[in-house]
């Protein structure tokens, strides 16, 4: 079992920067992919990136583009999501999530969520 605890979340102005994290604990995820997704009101969760447990990124959505990076440290069990220039669209709770293999909706591991709210 392992269990996720995002942080990082917060008010920021469009433009600004936040940088998420996701710290593991109950086990070693350094054989675990891992993940970020984001839910916004009214819609639905929607897979940010993806990045295996050697480190490759494996899928980023084109919103992430040139803004948001995901990176991890399995020394410190922890995941991060970078973001930059963030934008009022970015409103949403954002979510990692841990799987054997891959990361989809219905991966098993999943931290209950931090929220970002981006003002214009």
């Amino acid at each position: 079992q392992v269990q996720l605890v995002e942080s990082g979340g917060g008010l920021v102005q469009a433009g600004g920067s936040l940088t998420l994290a996701c710290v593991a604990s109950g086990r070693t995820i350094s054989d675990l992919a891992m993940g970020w997704y984001r839910q916004a009101p009214g819609k639905q969760r929607e897979l940010i990136s993806r990045i295996t447990s050697g480190g490759v990124v494996t899928y980023f959505a084109d919103f992430m583009k040139g803004r948001f990076t995901i990176s991890r440290d399995n020394a410190k069990n922890t995941l991060y999501l970078q973001m930059n220039n963030v934008r009022p669209e970015d409103t949403a709770v954002y979510y990692c999530a841990a799987d054997r293999v891959i990361v989809t909706s219905t991966s098993p591991y999943w931290g209950q969520g931090t929220q970002v709210t981006v003002s214009s």
